[in-house]
């Protein structure tokens, strides 16, 4: 399955990311419509984008109670505009932050991975967002893999969080 692959270490902030969502996504050049953003990191010496990750528990799906929000071809949970009631229930469940709220349109939005031709992929210049194909079950990648092991193997005793659980 082919996926957006974040990769802050790369990002610039030039925010082209932004700018060809929100223009995919509205018509128009838009940075607040947009489903993709740009976060600065330490004063802004750094930057990491972030959009929906199409995660496998698809919390934002079984959180709609219309069913407004459904897979596409391209693998995207997409928001069936006609179909949403603008209850923002799929915001709250979204644990990432990346199910949005229209407020003009008064809908739910979420990146839909442009039909399988990511607008973000195209306009961003340094690739720190890429299509990748890569298996569904490690859409972290490696930073999260190392900061797990680190957080696992550290606390204020002395001991893992994995050997206070029961999980080593």
């Amino acid at each position: 399955m082919k996926v957006l692959a974040l990769h802050p270490d790369r990002c610039t902030g030039c925010l082209r990311c932004e700018l060809y969502c929100s223009y995919m996504q509205t018509g128009a050049i838009q940075p607040s419509k947009s489903v993709i953003r740009v976060s600065p990191f330490e004063g802004f010496t750094s930057y990491a984008p972030y959009t929906c990750t199409q995660c496998d528990e698809g919390w934002c799906m079984t959180a709609c109670p219309v069913g407004a929000i459904v897979i596409t071809a391209a693998g995207a949970k997409d928001v069936i505009d006609d179909q949403c009631v603008g209850c923002k229930l799929c915001t709250i469940a979204c644990p990432y932050g990346t199910m949005f709220y229209d407020g003009d349109t008064r809908k739910a939005s979420k990146c839909n991975l442009c039909g399988g031709a990511p607008a973000c992929v195209a306009a961003c210049p340094t690739e720190a967002i890429t299509y990748d194909e890569v298996p569904t079950g490690d859409w972290l990648g490696d930073f999260a893999r190392e900061r797990t092991a680190r957080v696992l193997a550290t606390s204020a005793d002395g001991r893992g969080v994995a050997a206070r659980t029961g999980m080593a």
